[in-house]
């Protein structure tokens, strides 16, 4: 249990904090398995949902909510899986 008035007002910004970034990560997680999803499906708003989940990714990593180099390496399996997709289809 903090003891000092500082202390309690460090627990309460982390339990939100915590919350945040919590939620941030699964919203995170929920793009990339819809796009997925899209790819597996061939669906025609897949190359969309890759844009998204790009734009997530690199907003995960800017705010370190994830490594940079985690963010990184998820692009470029996500456009290598698009990529194999698309050259399945043609």
């Amino acid at each position: 249990m903090p003891n000092t008035k500082s202390a309690v007002k460090r627990m309460r910004q982390i339990k939100i904090r915590t919350a945040r970034n919590k939620a941030k990560r699964s919203e995170l997680k929920t793009v990339i398995r819809r796009y997925k999803e899209a790819l597996a499906a061939n669906s025609p708003n897949k190359e969309e949902l890759l844009r998204l989940a790009i734009k997530k990714l690199d907003m995960a990593a800017s705010k370190n909510l994830i490594h940079k180099n985690k963010a990184s390496r998820k692009k470029s399996q996500l456009m290598k899986a698009f990529n194999a997709a698309q050259a399945a289809n043609n």
